[in-house]
């Protein structure tokens, strides 16, 4: 079974703005908490196939690839380790990112949908961890969007671009 953790916040621009700035597979790193710089896999930087991998502090690596696109209105990453599938603790991970219009605005519903390994006790004493995370990303999003300003703490784009970290 699929679970899914979701969160919707309003953004205080228009749809057509903000997927602008979604679309651009680059800027995770300054919402995600945890990241601390991305690299493109060969192929296609968006759309359908597009494949990054993603930074974290203490050297982790977690690689992201296009498995659903709409242009205007969001996509859906595959979340796995190179060819091996999905990272511990899922069996199956994909996070997706969804805009809608709400009049002159729009609204970004962020979620991970997921199935772990370890059936239902994992799941019950995983849930709110991942609930909490979403809802970090989505409001993280919201204000970089609005503001302009890195969110993510662990993210130094000197670092970064020192470390040869694709921010392009």
């Amino acid at each position: 079974m699929t679970l899914i953790a979701s969160h919707t916040v309003a953004l205080a621009m228009p749809r057509s703005e903000a997927w602008a700035r979604l679309r651009d597979l680059t800027q995770a790193p300054h919402y995600v908490p945890g990241l601390t710089g991305c690299r493109f896999h060969p192929g296609p930087r968006e759309g359908l196939g597009a494949s990054r991998r993603v930074f974290r502090k203490g050297g982790q690596w977690l690689d992201e690839s296009v498995v659903h696109w709409e242009d205007g209105s969001g996509f859906a990453l595959a979340l796995h380790k190179a060819q091996g599938g999905a990272p511990f603790p899922f069996r199956q991970a994909s996070f997706h990112y969804t805009l809608e219009d709400a009049g002159a605005q729009c609204r970004i519903s962020t979620s991970l949908h997921y199935q772990l390994r370890g059936g239902r006790v994992a799941e019950w004493l995983m849930r709110r961890a991942f609930e909490k995370v979403v809802r970090e990303i989505g409001e993280n999003l919201k204000a970089y969007y609005e503001s302009g300003r890195t969110q993510n703490g662990d993210y130094d784009m000197r670092r970064a671009l020192a470390a040869g970290h694709d921010m392009s």
